[in-house]
């Protein structure tokens, strides 16, 4: 029973090169999450954290780990945790658990399965991404904002569109103060389409704004 709560004491060095190596690895998803993530919050400030949840994970389970009574402390610390702000998007809670991850591995000197495991994760998510860019959708949500002159403005302006894309998807119409705000949803391949289109709706129409916005740059695109 007494070596149940006993706490031995860990290797100075062993544990340093654990947290050396949980560091290194969490700053390497840091700069993936950074570089290639797609969360439209700020992703610089949530991944300068990733280094820090890591190496406080790790330095838990290294105190705990050898001790049942620090651990079912652990337990009971954990159980008064509240947070006020729950994470909403997915690819923040997975480059978290990712980091928590490493924080266990590295707390429990599993160092060649953190090793392998974040290669194999960096390296699929990297594949991933490649692939993604190259069957990317060239969707747009395209606003335009006229001046409201009254019947069949609404037609003309659709018809002007359908000479340049191949889907028009209308999504919102709001008519206020004199103008007409017209939103859709549109396919387009080609940027010169793009420019084109611009062109023709301001020598057509008196647009006062035009604006586009790529699908995945929008909550649930």
């Amino acid at each position: 029973m007494d070596q149940w709560f006993s706490v031995p004491t860990a290797s100075i060095t062993t544990f340093t090169l654990n947290m050396v190596l949980g560091l290194l690895l969490s700053v390497a998803v840091a700069w993936y999450y950074r570089s290639y993530g797609h969360v439209l919050g700020n992703r610089r400030k949530l991944a300068a954290l990733m280094p820090v949840l890591t190496l406080t994970t790790g330095i838990v389970i290294s105190v705990v780990k050898s001790s049942l009574a620090l651990s079912l402390g652990l337990v009971g610390a954990l159980s008064i945790v509240r947070f006020r702000t729950a994470i909403k998007e997915p690819e923040e809670l997975l480059f978290l658990f990712i980091s928590i991850a490493i924080g266990l591995g590295a707390g429990a000197e599993q160092r060649d399965i953190i090793i392998i495991g974040v290669a194999l994760l960096l390296a699929y998510l990297s594949v991933r991404t490649v692939f993604a860019r190259r069957t990317r959708d060239h969707n747009l949500y395209l606003n335009i904002a006229v001046t409201d002159e009254g019947a069949a403005l609404f037609t003309r302006v659709n018809d002007c569109l359908l000479e340049h894309v191949d889907v028009l998807d209308f999504r919102r119409l709001d008519s206020r103060d004199g103008t007409m705000q017209l939103t859709y949803f549109i396919e387009c391949d080609d940027p010169q389409v793009v420019n084109d289109l611009v062109d023709q709706l301001k020598h057509s129409f008196p647009v006062v704004e035009i604006s586009f916005l790529q699908q995945e740059q929008v909550l649930g695109g």
